[in-house]
């Protein structure tokens, strides 16, 4: 376990320092949001393409993680569909608030999945969480939008919208890209290689900043029921279920390792514009966000230590 906190410190320390970065005023407001644009549309795509387009996926089990993953989303969706009931009956959350709970238990914040990978796994932990977002992404996407429809009474997207939200989505564009690349057998020049190779070294750190300076600590101070109900689920239940169904379809070593840092890391930044815009309670889902973050730091290791 101590090997394993000590490949995640360096995640730690730069969360931390965007998070100080933000509190103290060095960059604000429009700036923050303009980096994070740059980040998501450009150096993650760059990163996520090379590794795609490189990988030899014949090497992974890309169809035990694939049939793992799918097994544990609509697992732990069933549950948290059935426990909705009883947060209205036994705490009074109500619809919007428990779009907010659900999206904080099924998604997955891909900046910290890719660094932490990186760290632990080595350079094929991108590759492998790089198959997981090409299982998960699109799933994730359409149910959260059902639920935040189902139970907040607002506004749904229509179909064709879901559908060009994912095949516009630069994460899914550039792993597809690359694995069009890969399975075409052409070579990348070495130019737009070395290019790649910039632009994705910046990915992960930049990446990872944004996320230290979306943290909120000052909404920490009283977690209610939906809020400790959203964390501990997602930190503690899903790595679980992920783990039992690993167990299933004979996921080992690396693969495992990856899988299960995707299950045990923070809920995606992207729910809160989600729940924003369909009449959720975003102010809860940027709480869970937050205490996510933060308790991950010991869980993640925890879960790793346990269950790989």
């Amino acid at each position: 376990m101590l090997v394993t906190i000590h490949a995640l410190l360096p995640v730690i320390l730069v969360i931390a320092a965007g998070y100080l970065v933000a509190r103290i005023g060095l960059i604000t407001g429009d700036q923050w949001h303009g980096i994070e644009r740059l980040t998501y549309f450009v150096l993650f795509p760059a990163i996520l393409f090379k590794t795609t387009a490189l990988v030899d996926f014949s090497s992974l089990p890309t169809l035990p993680m694939g049939g793992t993953l799918f097994a544990s989303v609509f697992i732990m969706a069933a549950i948290m569909l059935a426990l909705r009931p009883v947060f209205l009956s036994v705490w009074g959350i109500t619809g919007p608030r428990f779009t907010s709970i659900f999206q904080g238990v099924l998604r997955w914040n891909g900046f910290i999945a890719l660094a932490v990978a990186a760290e632990v796994i080595g350079s094929d932990g991108v590759a492998l969480v790089a198959v997981a977002m090409v299982f998960m992404i699109p799933i994730l996407n359409a149910m959260c939008v059902l639920v935040l429809s189902r139970y907040t009474g607002g506004e749904a997207p229509t179909t064709a919208k879901i559908l060009r939200d994912l095949y516009t989505n630069p994460f899914i564009v550039s792993i597809l890209a690359g694995l069009g690349m890969n399975l075409s057998s052409l070579p990348i020049p070495s130019i737009l290689q070395s290019t790649l190779t910039i632009l994705g070294s910046a990915a992960l750190p930049v990446g990872i900043v944004c996320v230290g300076a979306g943290l909120d600590l000052a909404a920490l101070r009283r977690p209610g029921p939906a809020l400790t109900s959203g964390t501990l689920i997602r930190l503690i239940g899903m790595p679980l279920v992920v783990a039992g169904f690993a167990w299933v379809f004979g996921v080992t070593g690396p693969a495992l390792a990856a899988i299960i840092i995707v299950a045990s890391v923070p809920s995606a930044g992207s729910s809160y514009v989600l729940a924003r815009q369909m009449g959720g309670d975003a102010k809860l889902m940027a709480e869970i966000l937050t205490l996510q973050t933060v308790a991950g730091i010991v869980t993640i290791p925890l879960m790793l230590y346990l269950l790989v």
